[in-house]
């Protein structure tokens, strides 16, 4: 009797296929442009990790920590 009580399910409609993927090849004036930020951001990655003068390879005996300075 379970089974006059239920509704029928509907057929499923068909599966479509799927989109084709955009390309994925870039022009040379795209590949260019995306070498170029690149190229811009390692630089100044760089420029500012060069500024950076602290190292602990530097002796104590090569600072000038001895010397009077106008504050004292």
């Amino acid at each position: 009797m379970g089974s006059i009580f239920k509704p029928k399910t509907p057929a499923l409609p068909p599966v479509q296929p799927l989109p084709e993927p955009p390309s994925t090849e870039l022009s040379d004036e795209e590949q260019a442009k995306i070498d170029a930020e690149f190229a811009a951001k390692e630089r100044r990655r760089r420029g500012k990790k060069s500024t950076q003068k602290t190292s602990p390879l530097i002796a104590m005996e090569e600072a000038d920590v001895e010397k009077k300075t106008l504050l004292g």
